[in-house]
């Protein structure tokens, strides 16, 4: 019996390393494939080239490893599909999440029709996350889990995914621990072994977000407003009735600041650079406690700040996804107009996940949490579980 190919993003990382080991040992027929996304000239991400170093490590795997290797060059779609639409996002003041975008755009479109014109039956990477499947009625349905690593689990940034997605997917790695990941590269003397995980933006690396922006968002100074923690307006739309809560809409828009209910502490250089839950990049002294971005006002160019990590303002017990924003990987458990379920959800990589309720209704989906949540971004993805399954997620509103 023919074994079955499968075409490895090999990304010059450990993780795709073990990945292409432990599929050609388990006796698929493995083709690696290094995905060049990023070489404009127009945009300067950093003066190193990680993508240069990377592809010479892939080479290396791929020939420790005996499997055929070449290289694509994605960068225009990379620009088209990620870089245009992250600076188009932070014009409008929210903040895009280019890992998560990265999967749905390249890794599992574009990447995954090459593999399919090769020949291949799935795609695999590196990524901490498991694919299981089960029956109903004659329709298969594909699963995706947490990472066995709780530390590592990559789950969120594949919130995206649809069925067919994940039929044509592997995550080789899924059930091991990072720790083991390393011992198997170790011995088998992959140069790759001892490398340390990728930081950065998804395919590009290392950059200081701010100097990215400002190369294609003007820079231009406004005010920064600190808002007091004893704010009554605010605290009450925030925080109130922390504990009875159930399903009241209006918590999921966030508090609409203006100049008179705060202070003018300082400048920035545009709005459009800062994000909720920022505290780095401000430089602004003189407060007892770090101070915090909780608002932005791009139209206006207006930063409102609070001081601590415990300010009111930096909290919410709800937020709200448009109907055209909302993604169901189960889609056999997605909800029609009035009904509501018990999930776990999280709203950034790595956050732990937290019990919370949806509610869908004529125009949103709402999220209710449990308990408040700190720093809800607009533009970043909301994903939620039920026991470990990953079944949807939506790009948060406000």
């Amino acid at each position: 019996m023919k074994s079955k190919r499968v075409v490895v993003g090999l990304s010059g990382g450990v993780d795709s390393s073990v990945a292409a080991h432990l599929l050609k040992k388990e006796g698929y027929e493995v083709i690696s494939i290094f995905m060049k996304n990023w070489h404009n000239e127009d945009v300067t991400i950093s003066n190193e080239c990680p993508w240069l170093e990377d592809s010479y490590d892939a080479v290396m795997v791929s020939q420790k490893l005996g499997i055929p290797f070449q290289t694509v060059d994605l960068s225009k779609e990379y620009k088209e599909r990620i870089v245009d639409y992250m600076f188009d996002e932070y014009s409008r003041g929210r903040t895009p999440n280019p890992d998560v975008l990265c999967n749905r755009e390249i890794k599992f479109d574009l990447f995954l029709d090459i593999a399919l014109s090769l020949g291949a039956d799935f795609i695999a990477t590196g990524h901490y996350c498991q694919k299981k499947q089960i029956q109903k009625g004659n329709e298969t349905i594909f699963q995706l889990f947490e990472g066995n690593d709780t530390n590592k689990d990559q789950s969120y940034f594949l919130c995206q995914l649809n069925q067919y997605q994940l039929k044509k997917a592997l995550f080789p790695i899924g059930h091991l621990k990072k720790d083991e990941v390393r011992k198997i590269a170790k011995s088998e003397g992959f140069v790759t072994a001892e490398k340390k995980d990728s930081q950065g933006l998804c395919f590009i690396g290392k950059v200081k977000l701010p100097d990215f922006l400002k190369q294609k968002l003007t820079p231009f100074k406004g005010d920064v407003i600190q808002i007091p923690d004893s704010l009554d307006t605010f605290k009450s739309h925030n925080l109130k009735n922390l504990n009875n809560l159930e399903f009241d809409e209006s918590t999921s828009v966030p508090y609409q600041y203006n100049l008179n209910d705060g202070k003018k502490v300082g400048v920035h250089q545009g709005a459009h650079y800062y994000t909720i839950g920022q505290r780095k990049g401000l430089a602004i002294g003189g407060t007892k406690n770090p101070l915090f971005v909780i608002g932005t006002d791009v139209e206006e160019n207006i930063i409102y700040v609070g001081e601590g990590n415990l300010h009111p303002g930096l909290y919410r017990k709800a937020l709200r996804v448009s109907l055209d924003q909302i993604h169901w990987i189960r889609e056999d458990l997605s909800l029609i107009e009035g009904q509501s379920m018990a999930v776990e959800a999280r709203i950034r990589y790595r956050q732990p996940l937290s019990k919370a309720k949806l509610l869908q209704k004529k125009d949103y989906l709402y999220v209710f949490f449990d308990e408040p949540q700190s720093a809800v971004t607009p533009g970043q993805f909301v994903a939620w579980y039920i026991k470990k399954e990953l079944i949807g997620s939506g790009t948060i509103l406000e």
